[in-house]
């Protein structure tokens, strides 16, 4: 509760300090609108807002939710299979090298413009950092603790779920930080090429009718809506892997504090 107050306090007073020197140097709306302003924008049709909020969301977590299901099952597979270790691991390094958003224009192609095109690029890149975080942490795994594990005649399945996936866990969450927000930027970016809905759209609409106010209004929802995703992800490892030692150091410091 004290962290959550502490982001809300620190959001809080960027927005006051944005909105006094808006006013201190009289800076025109068109350049850049106070937060008072954005709020007047947000409430003159907050449906409009909402829908293409839900349609960014939606987006986001369909790319995500792909991302991590084929990532987590991928990584197995690399990390027990030499051969795709020595393959597909080292393909998928080298295509991380190609920026993803100018795979975007193929998507739109092969899927259209619709939900598909833009979810496969908000998979697309939130798909390696957990594939790469993933495999390091299964790999992260102590040797001694493999081998004893085998002394008492152990599978190589519940060796996975024992020992392996367990220590890889903190990897796999950290890996999912980063994969949620570029599946935010995906989504967008999905939007942005070719669609119709969602708060991308409202941007380029805005844009093209030189509607500061409204541009501003979608990037403020769609960096609300980044930090909640975010800290969501935090939440989940906070509860899955309260046993890890970032989060006993910060449970000694906040005893500390108190």
């Amino acid at each position: 509760m004290s962290r959550s107050l502490r982001i809300l306090a620190v959001f809080l007073g960027f927005l006051l300090v944005w909105e006094a020197g808006t006013r201190l140097f009289d800076v025109p709306t068109w350049f850049l609108p106070s937060p008072s302003v954005i709020f007047v924008e947000l409430r003159s049709d907050p449906m409009l807002y909402l829908v293409q909020s839900l349609d960014t969301l939606a987006t986001t977590m369909l790319g995500f939710g792909a991302a991590f299901v084929l990532g987590v099952l991928l990584a197995i597979a690399i990390v027990y299979s030499r051969v795709l270790e020595n393959t597909l691991y080292t393909l998928l390094v080298s295509f991380n090298s190609i920026p993803k958003i100018a795979l975007a224009p193929l998507f739109i192609i092969w899927l259209g413009t619709g939900l598909q095109s833009k979810v496969a690029v908000s998979f697309l890149i939130a798909f390696f950092p957990i594939v790469i975080d993933m495999v390091l942490g299964l790999r992260s795994t102590d040797p001694e603790a493999l081998n004893l594990f085998k002394t008492m005649h152990g599978s190589s399945f519940h060796a996975l779920t024992k020992i392996r996936f367990p220590n890889a866990l903190p990897y796999m969450f950290s890996g999912m930080k980063v994969a949620i927000s570029l599946a935010l930027v995906g989504a967008v970016a999905g939007e942005f090429i070719a669609s119709q809905s969602g708060l991308g759209y409202v941007i380029l609409t805005a844009q093209g009718m030189f509607f500061t106010p409204r541009v501003f209004a979608a990037i403020l929802l769609l960096g609300v809506m980044g930090t909640i995703l975010f800290y969501l992800v935090d939440l989940a490892e906070r509860l899955v892997c309260p046993w890890h030692v970032a989060h006993r150091e910060e449970e000694v410091a906040a005893a500390a504090r108190g």
